[in-house]
C-alpha cells in the first residue's frame, strides 16, 4: 500500500533495542494545486536550486529513490549511487562539476567520510552533507564525523532537506 502511493518503508532493527518501522508518504496535492497542511503549520516554501549538481550516495534503495525524487523536486541535478564504489565511478566519469555530496555515513564498502576524502581529490571545492538514521552525537561518538559538520538526521522532510542542502551550498 505504501509503495502504491509512491512512499517507502525503512526498517531498522538492533538486537536488544527492538525494531523501528518508518513510513514515508508524499505530500498530498489538492485539485487546486495546494498541498494539504495542518491548520497550525504554514505551507513550506522550499529554497530552490541554483543549478547545482548533487552526488547522492545511499545504500538503501528505497531511501535513495525517495531522496532523489525530493532533490529533483527542488530543482537539483542528481547523480544517484547505491554504493561508495558506484559513486566514485560516477564522479570519475562525470564531465561537469559536482557541487555537493549528500551521503549516508555508515555504508558497507566504506563510510561517508572516507568516500568524501576520495572525492575531494577530483572535486577540491566539493561541499558535503552527511546523513544517518543515527543521531549526530552517536555518529560523532564513534569517530565517524567531526564536530560542526553538515548533518541531516533520517528520516527527514522535504523542508529539512532543502534547508540543509542550501546551507551547505551557501
Amino acid at each position: 500500500m505504501v509503495q502504491q502511493n509512491n512512499g517507502c518503508i525503512h526498517v531498522a532493527s538492533e538486537p536488544g533495542n527492538g525494531t523501528t518501522f518508518r513510513i514515508y508518504l508524499p505530500c498530498h496535492i489538492t485539485d487546486t494545486g495546494d498541498s494539504v497542511q495542518k491548520d497550525d503549520q504554514p505551507a513550506f516554501q522550499p529554497r530552490k536550486s541554483h543549478g547545482e549538481t548533487i552526488l547522492l550516495v545511499e545504500d538503501n534503495a528505497t531511501i535513495l529513490e525517495m531522496t532523489t525524487l525530493m532533490l529533483k523536486e527542488l530543482g537539483y541535478l542528481v547523480l544517484s549511487a547505491g554504493s561508495p564504489h558506484e559513486a566514485l565511478r560516477i564522479a570519475a566519469e562525470y564531465a561537469g562539476t559536482i557541487d555537493l555530496l549528500l551521503t549516508d555515513v555508515i555504508m558497507p564498502e566504506m563510510n561517508g567520510r572516507e568516500l568524501c576524502q576520495q572525492l575531494l581529490v577530483l572535486y577540491p571545492k566539493l561541499k558535503k552533507v552527511y546523513m544517518s538514521g543515527y543521531t549526530a552525537d552517536v555518529i560523532a561518538h564513534h569517530g565517524m564525523l567531526d564536530t560542526g559538520i553538515n548533518f541531516l538526521q533520517k528520516p527527514f522532510l522535504l523542508g529539512e532537506l532543502a534547508v540543509k542542502v542550501r546551507e551547505a551550498l551557501a
